[in-house]
């Protein structure tokens, strides 16, 4: 007999009817897994964002009810309407000084006594870089534990860097102030981790630097952000309306009721009429009978409180 002529079947194979059944299932199967391996890819895209998202939110500035205070009493004083800016969200800082409404951002003046010059200008704003201040590591105060801290200033100031150093150190250094307490120390640095910056910026530098911390300063008042103390130049300058007292004594108010906050103390209000007020105190308020004080130790080491503010 002669040999049949119909193919058969190579192994692994099926017939015609069969076979179309299997391309179709091998085609479902490739379409079902690029639609997983899409869904992969959008999952880990998820989960990258979800992690950027999270970690903007960590490293947000802290927020405070002190500090969200001082912005919204500063500009009180200042001409009677305070408070954050309603679209940048919540506050996240402080803000310490008031403005002269009558002061504009091109004024001179004569800030004496201070080791600045005598005349120094007040641009509306700057580049927003900055110049730190060169630091040889000298610590002031003897106990507990060394804060380290940057001074920084907006480049193309009449303000030399060196020189707001020098006056900020000197604050420190002074026997009225946090030193005396025997637990804090301080060292200037200029590289390296610290604890706090002290950037002295045009008032349009400090708005966007406190602006986008959701603090409304309008040109007009300091604030406290995260770890910076940023000092709008024209409160450096020209002081405070609401301060009386000589330019070098509100310098060290910024700077002591500043550094306060970072060790750890809140707002505190006046102990009894004719005292000092505290430099915890939101003297911007009013002095509620006490007189201006910018230190929170006397000459003789007594510490010059008041009552805590809830």
């Amino acid at each position: 007999m002669g040999r049949s002529t119909a193919r058969q079947p190579r192994r692994g194979t099926r017939s015609d009817g069969d076979g179309r059944v299997s391309r179709a299932r091998r085609r479902r199967r490739r379409r079902t897994a690029r639609v997983t391996l899409a869904g992969l890819a959008f999952g880990a895209v998820l989960v990258t964002a979800g992690a950027a998202v999270a970690y903007w939110r960590e490293t947000r500035p802290p927020v405070t009810d002190d500090q969200a205070a001082d912005v919204a009493d500063a500009l009180d004083a200042a001409d009677g309407t305070a408070g954050p800016d309603p679209s940048a969200g919540t506050p996240s800082g402080t803000s310490s000084g008031s403005a002269s409404p009558s002061a504009s951002p091109s004024a001179k003046a004569s800030p004496s006594p201070s080791p600045s010059p005598s005349v120094i200008d007040i641009p509306a704003t700057g580049p927003g870089t900055f110049v730190t201040a060169e630091a040889d590591g000298t610590t002031v105060g003897t106990g507990g534990r060394v804060r380290r801290y940057k001074v920084l200033v907006e480049e193309g100031l009449d303000v030399r860097a060196s020189a707001a150093a020098a006056e900020i150190s000197d604050v420190l250094a002074d026997r009225r102030g946090w030193t005396r307490d025997g637990t804090n120390s301080f060292r200037l640095v200029s590289s390296g981790s610290y604890d706090f910056v002290v950037k002295i910026a045009t008032p349009g530098t400090v708005d966007k630097i406190c602006g986008a911390a959701g603090l409304l300063t309008r040109g007009e008042v300091n604030c406290a952000v995260g770890t910076d103390v940023v000092v709008n130049l024209k409160r450096w300058v020209l002081g405070s309306p609401q301060f009386d007292g000589p330019i070098g004594e509100y310098r060290a108010l910024i700077i002591n009721h500043e550094v306060g906050h970072r060790i750890g103390h809140g707002h505190e209000t006046c102990p009894g009429p004719g005292l000092p007020a505290p430099a915890m105190m939101q003297q911007i308020k009013g002095l509620k009978g006490c007189v201006a004080n910018a230190w929170p130790y006397d000459r003789d080491g007594d510490y010059l409180g008041g009552p805590s503010v809830s």
